[in-house]
């Protein structure tokens, strides 16, 4: 490979996201050529690269495997790798990793449900969350309240929140009657609770929140709450090309670990999800003209 900025081979090579492996070099993780790394510096395939004192193999960008699920967070679950609280995480339930560990792409709240996209590629997960990518993201809620014309424009011009103006691309009746009711909303930045604080400021109540869509990868309804996903070649070769990024290779499952993959499968099935089906609306998969990542049909 020509020369490369370190913290994005780093990311590329699974140890986390870009913005993570910056840290990690302020720090003094990083070495090269056994020379403590400073943010700036690039290398190539021919650089000896440490981290913590072990040394890193690279690989260009082209032949690097990748790895990338879905994952359906139930509520209650913590977005980090270690709670200090003790209460249960989105890692706690994804398959063991023995050199790479799992990148989460974007956040949910504890109280907020849905779609999770994880990977152990770091340049996929960096480009999937930065802003300039404008990667929109989209939520099934139940609100509690009247909701009219006035307000849901409002919502789509925009409305002056504590930081910030902000405001859904696009928002659409789903499904309900009576006091609460089922629409879809899609925003493109991922602020904290941007989506209830929305809804909250015409005066309704969010009682469900679910994200159902993350760019070009869906929630597929086979996905039950609380199991994973992993995405086959094509699904991968998909995203990628969304992002205009190198594709990556899917690394084959072994022989000897197909069979802990089938429990691993059943014991995930057995699992009930209560949640109905939450579609995109027809109007805005219409209007991305793009190919998505796990939707069937």
């Amino acid at each position: 490979m020509t020369d490369e900025k370190l913290q994005k081979v780093l990311a590329r090579s699974g140890l986390g996201s870009r913005r993570e492996m910056e840290r990690w070099i302020e720090e003094g993780r990083i070495q090269i050529n056994d020379q403590v790394a400073t943010l700036g510096d690039r290398v190539t395939e021919r650089d000896l690269i440490k981290v913590d004192g072990r040394l890193l193999e690279i690989e260009s960008g082209r032949h690097k495997a990748a790895r990338v699920l879905i994952y359906n967070k139930p509520v209650g679950e913590v977005c980090t790798r270690h709670d200090p609280e003790g209460r249960p995480t989105v890692f706690d339930n994804l398959p063991k990793l023995k050199q790479e560990r799992w990148v989460a792409i974007g956040r949910l709240d504890i109280n907020t449900s849905g779609l999770l996209v994880f990977t152990t590629d770091g340049e996929i997960a960096n480009k999937m969350m930065h802003p300039s990518s404008n990667i929109d993201r989209e939520y099934a809620v139940r609100v509690l309240g009247e909701v009219n014309d006035d307000m849901l424009q409002r919502l789509k011009d925009g409305v002056l929140l504590d930081d910030g103006m902000a405001k859904f691309s696009d928002v659409q009746y789903f499904d309900g009657e009576g006091a609460n009711k089922w629409f879809h909303c899609v925003v493109m930045e991922g602020r904290n609770r941007e989506v209830r604080r929305l809804w909250e400021s015409q005066g309704l109540q969010v009682n469900r929140l679910k994200r159902v869509r993350f760019g070009p990868v869906f929630l597929p309804s086979d996905v039950k709450v609380g199991t994973w996903r992993a995405l086959g070649q094509k699904e991968v070769n998909v995203l990628t090309d969304e992002l205009e990024l190198e594709r990556r290779v899917v690394p084959a499952i072994k022989p000897e670990d197909l069979e802990k993959v089938k429990r691993e499968y059943k014991r995930q099935r057995a699992r009930q999800n209560t949640d109905k089906p939450q579609e995109a609306p027809v109007a805005e998969r219409r209007r991305r003209k793009v190919r998505y990542v796990g939707k069937r049909g």
